[in-house]
């Protein structure tokens, strides 16, 4: 059974595994260091009727202050194998940029815009990770996964992906816990990857604050009529009807905004920082104010890429700034 084969901790404290460094305990908390112990703990939740939660490296995730019931699993297994067809086989575990770095390596294009990105193979493909006009899902063939307590592989139409978005960011999701992904990548100019790679970490290294973060907090705005409004708005954004959440946040005049310990960024408006100990709630709440101030002014409710965990039975959303 998983919980002789693997140790639980109780009550373990999240903020030790979570990059905004904010948070409430876990219940139960284990480490699953290979894809088998992984899919062995996830049937153990399942057949027990325990709810499961799956961390990799805590990025894009805030815990709420009163914890994450259940069982929370965080996932170790970080084996990748290429193949020289260019199928890649890849532990949900493993971390998104090794991922690129393996595949550049070995002559295998389309995973640049990966790099910088703090996070793990299966955390990309809950909220279908990417960046610069590129995603995760578009190189997907197969995903492994245990689904309502059986060890299957799914194709990537079963997650339902759009822009920052899967199956398993809707309400009340499926009983899902990822294991592995198959890729198929083309063969490509190696100097071109590694220049695209360059380019884009020298771009995310001049947005990206030091401070602890769960990256890019809110997704980007996809209507051609507000972008169109926008006089300030650069030209290619305008064409292509996107507008970003960090542009909205800072013509609100929210940069270097604070509540508490929590403060938007004052490098880059699309990130609520954790700079003094913030509480989750102190996070949250800034976050709901600088939506509600993007409402009032441009008529657009921004949407979370950052997914709220555990309890948050006792939450009220106000839009203001009070305890």
């Amino acid at each position: 059974m998983a919980s002789n084969a693997i140790e639980i901790h109780e009550q373990y404290d999240l903020k030790l595994l979570t990059t905004l460094k904010a948070g409430g305990r876990a219940s139960k908390l284990c480490f699953a260091r290979s894809r088998d112990s992984l899919a062995e703990v996830s049937k153990f939740a399942y057949q027990t009727g325990l709810k499961h939660t799956v961390l990799g490296w805590g990025s894009n995730v805030l815990p709420s202050d009163n914890g994450v019931p259940g069982l929370v699993t965080v996932n170790l297994a970080t084996q990748i194998q290429i193949s020289r067809d260019g199928t890649v086989t890849a532990d949900c575990g493993a971390g998104l940029q090794e991922l690129f770095l393996k595949t550049a390596q070995a002559g295998l294009g389309g995973l640049s815009f990966a790099v910088g990105i703090p996070g793990t193979v299966g955390g990309a493909l809950v909220s279908n990770a990417g960046a610069y006009r590129s995603n995760v899902s578009r190189y997907l063939v197969e995903i492994e996964a245990i689904r309502d307590g059986v060890r299957e592989w799914l194709t990537p139409e079963f997650m339902q992906f759009s822009y920052r978005d899967s199956i398993l960011r809707q309400v009340n999701p499926p009983s899902i816990t990822l294991l592995a992904v198959k890729l198929k990548l083309e063969h490509g100019d190696a100097k071109q990857i590694y220049d695209d790679a360059r380019e884009f970490q020298r771009q995310r290294i001049g947005k990206q604050p030091p401070s602890a973060s769960a990256g890019s907090f809110f997704k980007n705005v996809n209507d051609a009529e507000l972008a169109a409004s926008l006089t300030s708005l650069p030209l290619p954004l305008k064409d292509a009807g996107v507008v970003p959440a960090g542009y909205l946040i800072e013509q609100c005049g929210l940069k270097g905004k604070r509540f508490g310990g929590a403060m938007v960024g004052a490098r880059h408006a699309n990130f609520v920082l954790n700079v003094a100990g913030a509480t989750a709630s102190e996070i949250r709440r800034l976050a709901e104010y600088v939506n509600a101030q993007v409402h009032k002014e441009f008529g657009v409710w921004l949407e979370e890429e950052a997914l709220y965990l555990g309890d948050w039975s006792h939450w009220q959303t106000t839009g203001e700034l009070t305890e």
